[in-house]
């Protein structure tokens, strides 16, 4: 027997093996039945069955420890779902944030490169790598409010954080619920700035029809266990534009002028007939650095995951706005108490977390609920950085001189840094489980009442 024919025999095997280990261990059939107020409500988590163990077997078993044909695969797809040309995939959500904001530093984009000094328009009420590779850049974030119930990117005040040195506007689609894309779009091209969507709480989210991730010139997604699609670790650029896609792959793999796939060489068929920078002539083009760049790369096995879970996105989009809307149907006549959540105008959001704030009315503080939530072993989350330059990390920063521009009063970032928290929707979550939130919520409410 050939050694391919063994091999096939074997997978077969360790397939079937594979199947019945989920079936034993992972099926939900398999785990405790819920029981209110003892078995933990969790915000987000995994979920999968045994098509991602197959695929990640199967990885495993081909001995891809690098990006290999699983990579290759899963950034088409991606590309395809989100209806842009380009995709790369890389090792977190915040790493695509990085590879974003650093890519438009390159020298290729001529006098539209990102410099120190220049102004990057952005918001603080969000997830702190939104912002921090615009500090690591040497750019200065200039930081302006955000709009409730939306709690997305205050449109009003673009104008007035203009300056002679803004380059980029870089803000994220708040728990799913997409921005003002048409006004922030609008805003970018008729000043000539650089525009790029944070996705990574909004895969799947729909703004006029169109996916979000689809408008800005790079934007970025994260596949961390909560997120819509999970790899593990993991995160993705995409981009429409092929400079940016080169420049990003290059920054990617540790800056180099090479394309070739992990693995391959001499796809130029001129890999040591070529001069670059002061480097000898015929220099091998495979080390030959043209940014100062990382090795930011995932596993194909991580890969082999995303192939099997991009494939269920849209059960699992509908199955987070299903969870979304009970949530509001049950908490509606709660508007006494709490500022409930709204869509942008023109969007279908792809709901990452049902966002709550009390008002400052209401007989209770949000860490109030919260803590009875939690003993009730319901899970919460704040909305990440709540004010970010309020955060330990801006210490240093405040005693620096022009480091950051706050427009305005961030008013609503602090009362969302004050106020407010969220409950999860991820698809894990039962009808059960879900009412016993708006029961345990109305019932909290009655005592403090």
């Amino acid at each position: 027997m050939s050694l391919d024919k063994i091999s096939k025999k074997l997978k077969a095997q360790v397939f079937a093996l594979t199947k019945k280990y989920y079936q034993a261990v992972h099926r939900p059939g398999q785990k405790k039945e819920f029981v209110a107020g003892k078995s933990r409500i969790n915000y987000g988590g995994r979920f999968f069955d045994e098509r991602e163990m197959l695929n990640l077997v199967d990885s495993s078993l081909d001995f891809w420890l690098t990006a290999g044909p699983y990579t290759e695969k899963f950034e088409n797809l991606l590309a395809k779902k989100l209806g842009v040309k380009f995709c790369c995939f890389v090792n977190s959500g915040s790493s695509a944030n990085l590879l974003a904001v650093m890519a438009l530093t390159s020298p290729l984009l001529g006098k539209r490169q990102l410099k120190a000094g220049d102004e990057v328009i952005t918001v603080a009420a969000g997830f702190p790598t939104t912002v921090t590779p615009v500090i690591q850049a040497g750019a200065i974030p200039v930081f302006v409010d955000v709009a409730l119930p939306q709690y997305n990117i205050d449109v009003k005040m673009l104008k007035k954080a203009l300056s002679k040195k803004t380059k980029a506007v870089v803000v994220a689609h708040t728990l799913g619920n997409p921005f003002d894309i048409d006004a922030i779009v609008g805003f970018c091209k008729r000043n000539n700035l650089w525009l790029i969507e944070d996705n990574c709480d909004s895969l799947g989210s729909l703004y006029k029809g169109k996916p979000t991730g689809s408008f800005g010139d790079i934007a970025t997604s994260s596949f961390y266990p909560p997120h819509h699609i999970t790899t593990g670790e993991g995160g993705a650029v995409y981009t429409n534009n092929p400079m940016l896609n080169r420049i990003v792959f290059s920054m990617r793999d540790w800056g180099r002028d090479c394309f070739c796939p992990s693995g391959k060489d001499n796809t130029c068929k001129k890999r040591f007939s070529l001069q670059f920078g002061q480097l000898p002539f015929g220099y091998d083009h495979k080390y030959v650095y043209s940014h100062f760049g990382y090795n930011l790369k995932a596993t194909d096995m991580q890969a082999a995951i995303g192939c099997a879970q991009i494939e269920k996105l849209d059960g699992f989009v509908n199955a987070r706005r299903n969870n979304w809307q009970i949530l509001y149907d049950g908490l509606k006549d709660l508007e006494k108490f709490f500022v409930l959540p709204q869509p942008q105008k023109n969007s279908k959001p792809s709901w990452f977390g049902f966002m709550l704030t009390v008002r400052e009315d209401a007989p209770f503080g949000r860490d109030d609920i919260v803590r009875h939530l939690e003993q009730n072993n319901i899970q919460t989350r704040m909305l990440f950085a709540g004010n970010f330059v309020r955060q330990p990390a801006f210490d240093y920063m405040r005693k620096q001189k022009n480091a950051y521009k706050i427009i305005g009063e961030l008013k609503n970032t602090d009362i969302i840094m004050n106020q407010s928290f969220w409950l999860g929707v991820y698809p894990g979550m039962t009808k059960p489980m879900l009412k016993y939130i708006i029961a345990d919520i109305k019932n909290f409410i009655k005592n403090q009442a």
